[in-house]
């Protein structure tokens, strides 16, 4: 599995459809987080830029994964293939019932 940096600009503006559209947005990064396709999600201070890991086996798959945003019509996203990713990790342990 390759990993990929997406930098993704945003509107300057945040319209009220843009803002209507956030909920969504949080909701299917949650989603793709809990499958393991996003490693990691950031938006800069400013809300200029976001910053997403994706794990996926080839560009194509990123970029499939990436327009399926609810807010991908107002972003400009650019790839970045990674030779290595590697973080720690900020979630609490999965419980596991035996």
């Amino acid at each position: 599995m390759n990993a990929y940096m997406v930098m993704i600009l945003l509107p300057k503006e945040l319209s009220v459809d843009f803002i209507a559209l956030i909920p969504s947005q949080r909701a299917k990064i949650d989603e793709l987080m809990d499958q393991g396709k996003i490693l990691q999600y950031a938006l800069a201070i400013d809300r200029s830029t976001l910053w997403v890991t994706v794990s996926a086996n080839s560009e194509t798959i990123a970029k499939t994964i990436i327009s399926s945003f609810p807010l991908i019509d107002y972003m400009k996203p650019k790839f970045f293939e990674l030779a290595f990713q590697s973080s720690i990790s900020t979630e609490l342990p999965k419980i596991i019932m035996n």
